[in-house]
């Protein structure tokens, strides 16, 4: 038994010897004490800044664009350093809610949070609890049939132009695994034309980042490293299909043939086992180009600091 533990129970018991010849009174009274509910752990200074900031946003009703009070009058109103109010600044600037700007004209001004840094931050939630692929499917075939719904009324020639021009990158058997991988991209891209119609802005976000999730992070090595024309050309008939039937308003239509497609990607992305590669979720076009070269010198660094503690041994 640990020491803390023999010194835990000889407390606990002198306490218990002591309650005997104290008064009722007293008892109930320490007794109360250790019931009650433990305190909140208190906040950081910066992080009340922060959600302050964000009050003052909404009841002012400040639009992407808008200033917000000089940083000297922000710390006579909030009675904070100059260096709390610049943390709690950079807070919100990494949230996306707000932009800095140095020079005359320059201060913090309001954000428009971007769908991009909005993907990035729910990435960064499920880094050590990533979704499998059947987690991504299972929520997809729940959503997608709610997201054509949504779509009644919605589209018109440019979104059907659009959708169009997506299916040609894989109308066609591909001539190089570069170009397969170019096409399965292309493939996800043609759900993202349709989310982008969709007036639900809470759906809509909720039907991108499965999309955005298995663009950036699944780590097909079955599918990627090895021709799998089965993939390409169900999607290709499916999706073919679905435009035909929302051309037609046919919604009831496009409902089963969005459950049926989703259904049948599930089947091949599990029966290749595809799994989800753990690296922080980049939404911008470069996030498959590998380590970049900050990690390298960080690895780098790390490396000299082992060699210089193993020549110290």
């Amino acid at each position: 038994m640990r020491l803390s533990q023999v010194l835990y129970q000889r407390l606990l018991y002198a306490t218990v010897q002591a309650m005997d010849d104290c008064p009722f009174a007293l008892v109930n009274s320490f007794r109360n004490r250790m019931n009650r509910p433990r305190q909140p752990i208190r906040r950081k200074r910066t992080e009340v800044i922060a959600d302050a900031v964000k009050e003052y946003i909404a009841r002012h009703g400040l639009k992407p664009g808008d200033r917000l009070p000089q940083e000297s009058d922000l710390i006579d109103a909030l009675q904070a350093s100059k260096g709390t109010i610049r943390e709690a600044l950079r807070g919100l600037e990494a949230q996306g809610l707000i932009q800095t700007r140095t020079g005359p004209g320059g201060g913090a001004f309001i954000s428009d949070v971007s769908d991009d840094r909005a993907m990035e931050l729910l990435g960064n939630y499920f880094f050590f609890k990533p979704p499998t692929i059947h987690d991504i499917y299972e929520a997809r075939k729940a959503l997608w049939p709610a997201l054509i719904t949504s779509l009644e009324g919605q589209l018109d020639e440019t979104a059907f132009a659009r959708l169009e021009e997506t299916i040609t990158y894989y109308d066609h058997a591909p001539e190089s695994l570069d170009e397969e991988r170019i096409q399965r991209l292309k493939e996800l891209e043609f759900h993202l034309v349709l989310v982008d119609y969709c007036p639900n802005p809470l759906l809509a976000m909720m039907c991108r980042f499965p999309i955005r999730l298995l663009m950036s992070l699944t780590v097909c090595q079955k599918i990627y490293d090895l021709p799998y024309p089965e993939l390409r050309q169900r999607g290709y008939r499916y999706q073919r299909r679905l435009v035909d039937a929302l051309r037609a308003a046919n919604m009831e239509e496009a409902r089963c043939i969005v459950s049926e497609h989703m259904q049948a990607a599930q089947e091949l992305m599990e029966s290749r086992e595809a799994m989800l590669e753990k690296a922080f979720f980049k939404a911008s076009s470069d996030a498959g180009e590998g380590a970049n070269r900050d990690y390298l010198a960080l690895v780098d660094y790390a490396s000299l600091l082992n060699d210089g503690r193993d020549s110290q041994r």
